[in-house]
């Protein structure tokens, strides 16, 4: 998973600070996955929560460049489209598609904590 495969965090604070994240999230993750991933993904792919942890990582990434808080590189269009994308399928609302957004930062952004925090 590319955005964990950063120089910027090591394997094994990953899966520590990824399990106690799950033990309090497992309503997110399960939520996100549903919509991210086919339905058979969860028990026939080892690695979904992973999955579902770098999309959220993306997009807390792509909202700073939404905010301006980071610089737009040539790919902010396509990746910022993809995200909207994926997540928009099949729902009927913005407030929905904002629901699973909201989500999906929150998620990241309590997993960068919980990271930072462990020794």
């Amino acid at each position: 998973m590319y955005m964990l495969n950063s120089s910027e965090y090591q394997e094994e604070k990953i899966h520590q600070a990824l399990d106690m994240l799950y033990v309090d999230r497992k309503n997110e993750f399960r939520e996100l996955s549903q919509v991210l991933l086919p339905e058979k993904a969860i028990t026939s792919m080892p690695n979904w929560k992973e999955f579902v942890l770098n999309f959220s990582l993306d997009v807390e990434e792509s909202f700073k460049t939404w905010s301006g808080q980071s610089e737009l590189d040539t790919h902010s269009p396509q990746k910022a489209l993809t995200i909207l994308r994926q997540l928009g399928h099949d729902l009927t609302s913005m407030n929905q598609l904002t629901h699973l957004l909201n989500m999906s930062y929150n998620l990241s952004a309590e997993f960068k904590e919980i990271y930072r925090r462990l020794k």
